[in-house]
């Protein structure tokens, strides 16, 4: 397989192309509520979007606004948010707007680190608790995302994300077209992977966007998360939605 060299990150990090299969299944029955809440209690594995989710912003707005793009890349954001144009798309034309250098990302996170969302450390300690895998999918930045995990005590290898891709004098060079989050449909495309790579019986799909809620299925169970900012396609369609994370506490201490 082709390899790549990446910076990313504090160092250069050597990426195989890893293909993840994606298993098509026929359309599942529609769950019920009660249905949706013993998949939650039951999960063997609980998957979040990180962006508007388990951080309060969008990393790839903030990054633009550290660039002095983001009003720009902020509308679409939007678009790419409410499904009506596709996740690379998308992300292909904000980064050739914003065209990050290796400096810039790495000052952001120092200067500017994101926000955890109000409830998600509680809610994460209380699934480590329970034995219960947490992960984070995200079509955001590896560098920016495994910042994110290192606050909720998540380990790397629980991480899926873009990787954007540096020249050795720290130019902008583009992204990891490779990994699965970089398409539409590449959360589904990690959640099958990893119910195939450990076996896990329920998975749980947990945020604010079309592309996680495009997720269910593989994923057994979709929560939809308007805590930080309210997508109408999601909350109109979303079985289960919730507007902060002490109410999947809650149904957790429940029982």
């Amino acid at each position: 397989m082709a390899q790549t060299w990446v910076r990313n990150g504090d160092s250069d990090l050597l990426n195989s192309d890893v293909q993840l299969s994606h298993n098509r299944k026929p359309p599942k029955r529609m769950a019920s509520l009660m249905e949706m809440k013993e998949v939650f209690h039951n999960a063997d594995a609980v998957c979040f979007d990180v962006d508007s989710t388990v951080i309060r912003e969008e990393g790839i707005d903030e990054l633009a606004k550290f660039c002095g793009v983001g009003d720009a890349v902020a509308e679409m954001t939007r678009r790419a948010m409410g499904g009506s144009v596709t996740f690379k798309a998308a992300l292909t034309a904000r980064l050739g707007l914003i065209r990050p250098s290796y400096e810039q990302v790495q000052k952001l996170i120092s200067e500017h680190p994101p926000q955890l969302t109000p409830g998600i450390r509680e809610l994460v300690n209380r699934l480590h608790q329970r034995g219960v895998q947490v992960f984070l999918i995200s079509g955001g930045f590896q560098s920016i995302v495994e910042h994110v995990a290192s606050q909720l005590n998540i380990p790397v290898s629980n991480v899926y994300a873009n990787r954007l891709k540096f020249y050795f004098n720290g130019e902008y060079a583009g992204f990891d077209e490779t990994q699965p989050t970089a398409e539409s449909g590449g959360k589904g495309q990690v959640i099958s992977y990893l119910k195939e790579q450990f076996q896990f019986k329920k998975v749980v799909m947990i945020g604010d966007g079309a592309t996680d809620m495009e997720a269910c299925p593989p994923a057994d169970c979709f929560i939809g998360f308007g805590g930080n900012v309210v997508r109408k396609q999601v909350k109109e369609k979303a079985k289960w939605y919730i507007t902060h994370f002490d109410e999947l506490l809650k149904e957790l201490e429940e029982r």
